[in-house]
């Protein structure tokens, strides 16, 4: 739909504005050997690793996957294991499409921008590039090699051998970012073209499913909303004796010591029994004890 497109393109710009202050302000290529592999491997794979598992996480999908998944009831609400298990496919490949968006913008950028590869690589160039005294030994060579993303190092004979290496590693590093890129807009592609193909909807019945399943959760979340504060204005009341924005309180009642204690604690979601769960110690409290009769009239409002 158009807000997942919109909130991909959103994801996908403010990747590459971050990538691009990531770069200008804390990347800087040791240029030695043994170090420029693990420093570019490093600036270009982590943040890309950390920026998939942001995806997976903040995604509620994720969460509506695997929470409760463990619990005794949820093995009896799952008749057809079959059926279950092409949904759970289903949904990660949904889950994994939104979160690879920030990754995979962050992979295509640095290697079109080309700094992290020339780092990574540079020590790695066939011998044939290196321009002068080609009787150095292996490791001088890749030592000298390693010292060229940082131009200050190179000697002032080895500069244009150093211009061809760089020319040639960001060529190398710019194909892969837009192969990768053209990869990446082909797959999406054809898998929204087998999606359709093997979709069991017309294109309107579709787009109507499409707005029920929105229109549901958005009433669904209001009516949990007005629900638990209707359900926990019930508790609140026995326990203070009147609900916050009563007009005209005349009395309120005063909470003894123990009543204190048992609604403090860390305690929350007990069991009572196959099917229902007390969600806190307010709630627990409210349900067992029975109300002393302690109230304190007052003469006006709060």
């Amino acid at each position: 739909g158009k807000e997942v497109v919109i909130a991909n393109a959103i994801i996908a710009i403010l990747t590459i504005g971050g990538q691009q202050l990531f770069s200008f302000f804390t990347f800087s290529c040791p240029c030695h050997v043994g170090q420029n592999l693990i420093y570019g491997l490093a600036f270009l794979g982590a943040p890309a690793l950390i920026l998939l598992v942001v995806g997976y996480a903040l995604n509620n999908q994720t969460w509506r996957l695997v929470t409760g998944k463990r619990s005794p009831l949820g093995e009896e609400t799952t008749p057809n294991r079959l059926l279950q298990c092409k949904l759970i496919c289903l949904v990660l490949c949904s889950i994994s499409g939104r979160a690879l968006v920030a990754p995979v913008t962050w992979l295509a950028v640095t290697l079109i921008n080309g700094s992290y590869y020339v780092c990574a690589m540079s020590e790695y160039v066939s011998v044939h590039y290196y321009g002068a005294n080609p009787n150095v030994t292996a490791s001088e060579r890749r030592r000298i090699l390693a010292a060229f993303p940082c131009s200050q190092l190179v000697p002032p004979e080895l500069t244009r051998a150093r211009d061809e290496v760089i020319l040639l590693l960001r060529y190398q590093s710019q194909v892969a970012g837009w192969l990768l890129i053209a990869v990446v807009v082909i797959t999406v592609f054809l898998s929204y073209c087998l999606a359709s193909c093997f979709s069991p909807l017309s294109f309107l019945h579709f787009r109507y499913w499409s707005s029920y399943v929105h229109n549901e959760q958005e009433l669904f979340d209001e009516a949990t909303d007005q629900h638990s504060r209707l359900y926990a204005m019930q508790h609140v009341r026995k326990f203070f004796g009147f609900v916050p924005g009563s007009e005209n309180v005349k009395e309120i009642r005063i909470p003894s010591l123990r009543e204190w204690q048992a609604i403090s604690g860390l305690a929350f979601l007990k069991r009572v029994d196959e099917e229902h769960y007390d969600y806190s110690l307010l709630h627990d409290w409210a349900l067992k004890e029975s109300v002393s009769e302690k109230y304190l009239k007052t003469d006006e409002d709060p």
